[in-house]
């Protein structure tokens, strides 16, 4: 299915490894141009040069900075032509914040993750979406986590944040952008095979006293498809909610976690 993208523009945040990466490597794949960002050089370096080769034609860009910074979010965004406005598609990403007890944490730590995880989203949304009204075409995609569902205890910095952004896009979302052709959807992965969800692993098992083998054995039990997701399975959800074809598709929140939260029917 040709998803109506090629030669689009697209800014991926934490595109280094991981979810982001997977993002950043199915756009490519639709020969979308990317603009991908992450803190570190040598990693983002080197997933340029692999998305160049999977898909030759396409124009990446690797831009090196913390995107939660507004020197970061500076610098990526005018690399397409302006602040932000030749951008069609913005995946927003940045690394969530470490589990733990919330009886440790001071008001600092909270700030830091409300800024990482929800403002800085916001910012990136502020400043693309106008641009994206006026050629008639946008696709703004949030990586959250499936904890704004089903809030996971040691992850309580996270839960808070995240649930803050779902809040604000519920309402940017039905705005009107909508009918501009900018479409806002927050993708809520649940566990998939990535650095971040070997953290979280390794901070369950500190808690309950078991090995990190254990505990993973145990989640991945857990999952109804009886495994963790791939990046490229989650690269290509988010191409999909690019793509021409989702435009009716807006203000949602999708979540890809092989059927293990519950929900209601």
């Amino acid at each position: 299915m040709d998803f109506g993208i090629k030669g689009k523009w697209a800014l991926v945040c934490g595109a280094s490894k991981g979810l982001g990466l997977g993002c950043a490597q199915a756009l490519a794949g639709e020969g979308v141009n990317v603009v991908v960002v992450a803190r570190g050089r040598e990693a983002l370096e080197a997933s340029a040069v692999g998305i160049r080769t999977a898909s030759p034609g396409v124009q990446v860009i690797a831009v090196a900075a913390d995107i939660t910074t507004t020197e970061g979010r500076a610098a990526a965004l005018g690399v397409a032509g302006g602040p932000g406005t030749a951008f069609d598609i913005v995946v927003t990403n940045a690394g969530g914040p470490p589990p733990g007890d919330f009886r440790n944490w001071d008001r600092e730590t909270w700030i830091k993750a409300v800024d990482a995880n929800m403002l800085t989203p916001i910012e990136l949304i502020k400043a693309t979406v106008d641009g994206m009204a006026a050629r008639g075409f946008g696709r703004i995609v949030n990586i959250t986590s499936s904890a704004v569902k089903a809030p996971i205890d040691i992850l309580g910095l996270s839960n808070g944040a995240r649930s803050g952004l779902t809040g604000f896009v519920a309402g940017v979302a039905r705005s009107g952008l909508a009918a501009q052709g900018v479409t806002i959807n927050n993708l809520l992965p649940g566990k998939f095979d990535t650095d971040r969800l070997k953290g979280t692993l390794a901070g369950a098992a500190s808690k309950s006293g078991k090995s990190v083998d254990e505990v993973r054995a145990v989640q991945i039990a857990q999952v109804p498809a009886k495994r963790f997701g791939t990046p490229d399975e989650f690269g290509a959800i988010c191409a999909f909610l690019c793509s021409r074809q989702a435009g009716y598709l807006n203000g949602q929140n999708i979540l890809p976690d092989g059927g293990l939260y519950p929900g209601t029917y």
